[in-house]
């Protein structure tokens, strides 16, 4: 069997990447939701509670969860073994691999490439927030990486900035990555088959083990809040804490999904059953003990 026969009998994986709260887990959604490929999707997740596996449960897809840690470093070995548990049982056209927003996809593509003979990596595929990166244009390793790796970026979020604003941060992306295909977006609302079929070659070296910078905690709490009183607590949260998401239980067995990015916020129905939230930041472990004072002043 010559290599050519090889690659086309692997199964082709897409990574799906970009930096925390930058639209990856809606993206999967609507992919869900519009694709008539047989998928299997492996979400990892920084942190204790499976925010995304949660937002996605009951879909007709095979899934594997990696929790808690990065798929890029720590979480290496369970990677591939999930890889080979959801082939196994699930028979997939395709894989979808969601990373955290602290991964970095050359440390995946390596380790595809050195040590997962079963799939072929076809695309990484970037999500950009436009308005972040337009008001924090500093970009850490990480995310410079996820931007200079991509295949595709989606420039998402564009409506909540002008269009110079967006041409700017496009502008941006391009001098990063002059080969990559940037697709503008609104709630990462992009046709699915643009994703799937790229099979891009990916030569990568050996990637060094990254230290993660983020910090993270998780609160929980089978109380009702007062959705106002959480309002609030959402417009005041310090600079520090950078992404938070989550489940909120509210009065009237009302329930939303939680997102905060950057100092914006939004609120989805969403059925729940207690209040679980994540919160991912620089330096934030110190003030773990006042966020969650203040969540409890929250609860009715």
């Amino acid at each position: 069997m010559d290599s050519q026969t090889a690659s086309a009998n692997r199964i082709p994986i897409t990574i799906i990447t970009g930096y925390l709260g930058s639209g990856k887990t809606t993206l999967l959604k609507h992919i869900l939701e519009k694709s008539n490929k047989k998928l299997a999707i492996i979400m990892n997740e920084f942190g204790e509670i499976a925010v995304d596996a949660k937002i996605i449960e009951g879909k007709n897809v095979k899934m594997a969860e990696l929790a808690g840690g990065c798929v890029c470093c720590s979480m290496t070995g369970e990677f591939e073994a999930a890889i080979r548990e959801v082939l196994e049982k699930a028979n997939p056209e395709w894989v979808i691999l969601e990373t955290t927003g602290v991964a970095e996809p050359t440390a995946i593509a390596f380790d595809i490439g050195q040590s997962m003979p079963e799939i072929r990596l076809d695309a990484v595929v970037t999500i950009v927030d436009c308005d972040a990166m337009f008001r924090f244009p500093s970009l850490g390793h990480t995310g410079r990486e996820q931007i200079e790796m991509a295949d595709i970026i989606i420039l998402n979020k564009i409506d909540l900035v002008d269009e110079n604003q967006v041409a700017k941060v496009e502008d941006r992306l391009r001098e990063l990555n002059p080969r990559t295909i940037i697709i503008k977006a609104l709630r990462s609302k992009v046709p699915p088959t643009f994703l799937f079929g790229l099979n891009k070659e990916h030569k990568v070296e050996k990637h060094k083990v990254h230290e993660i910078e983020s910090e993270v905690f998780v609160f929980e709490s089978d109380k009702t809040f007062d959705k106002e009183k959480f309002t609030e607590f959402a417009n005041n949260l310090p600079k520090e804490i950078y992404r938070s998401k989550g489940f909120i239980r509210c009065e009237n067995k009302e329930g939303y999904l939680f997102n905060f990015v950057a100092g914006r916020f939004d609120f989805e129905p969403f059925e729940a059953d207690k209040t679980e939230l994540v919160f991912i930041g620089k330096d934030i472990l110190k003030l773990e003990k006042k966020i969650k004072e203040k969540l409890d002043g929250c609860a009715t």
